[in-house]
């Protein structure tokens, strides 16, 4: 099994190509134990990663995070399409099986100042130029730690590599703050506080993406040495790997 892209044809829109088993089941990221991160072989597939650019395929990821979120109790709006937003798809055999959004803190602020303007305004006073994470969900038949991963470091390539953002925030429920926490090393900088757009308990957790950029170049791409490794990065790409894959997403933009 491995996480090595597979190069996609030349007019296909397609940032990344995975070859790859079918794993264990999985649920909403946020609501992910560590027993259902350990790979259990079915079949080979192929799964794309793509921007959801057209009002389809944005549509079809606002599909999955309702269907996801409401399997464990949340509402969620429709996604909308935003100039500062950008929404990664996962797919396999045309249906969506994985997405996530990056906000970036452009005319419409980021969605987490709603709750906590405070803590995310003493991080701009700093000089830091920050991002969110939101609308993260994995189906949880067809998703694998591979395609989480995956998912992050497109999204940190574009951030960090394209955008030149800092920092990264998130809203999650204190019940899964410890998978950010553990498997990608965010830490708490909000307490406890109610999310009205899920309806739901959240707190909000922040990223040095310095520290991101740190753990891809020490441990991406060495799966074979992830057994017993309490973190996602090595089901991250190789730094070689993300130059191409840096190419193929600006070209996709």
């Amino acid at each position: 099994m491995t996480n090595k892209p597979v190069p996609p044809e030349q007019d296909d829109d397609t940032i990344v190509e995975l070859s790859l088993y079918a794993l264990k089941d999985m649920l909403l990221v946020g609501g992910i134990d560590q027993q259902m991160l350990e790979p259990h072989e079915v079949q080979e597939q192929n799964l794309k990663i793509r921007l959801a650019h057209t009002g389809e395929r944005v549509g079809s990821a606002s599909l999955l995070v309702q269907k996801m979120y409401r399997n464990i109790g949340y509402d969620v709006p429709d996604m909308q399409k935003l100039q500062d937003r950008i929404t990664l798809i996962a797919s396999q055999n045309n249906a969506v099986v994985g997405t996530l959004t990056l906000g970036l803190d452009a005319d419409n602020g980021l969605l987490a100042d709603q709750n906590y303007k405070p803590e995310i305004d003493r991080l701009r006073e700093k000089g830091h130029k920050v991002c969110e994470l939101t609308k993260f969900a994995v189906d949880q038949v067809r998703g694998s730690k591979r395609v989480l991963a995956a998912l992050f470091h497109i999204a940190y390539i574009y951030g960090r590599v394209l955008q030149n953002q800092t920092n990264v925030v998130i809203e999650v429920t204190p019940k899964h703050a410890s998978f950010y926490k553990r498997l990608l090393g965010f830490e708490q900088i909000g307490s406890e506080r109610l999310n009205s757009r899920v309806n739901t308990i959240g707190v909000l957790l922040w990223l040095d993406i310095d520290y991101v950029e740190r753990q891809i170049e020490l441990l991406g791409g060495k799966t074979e040495g992830a057994k017993g490794e309490r973190s996602l990065y090595p089901y991250f790409f190789s730094k070689q790997d993300e130059v191409g894959i840096t190419h193929r997403l600006q070209r996709c933009e």
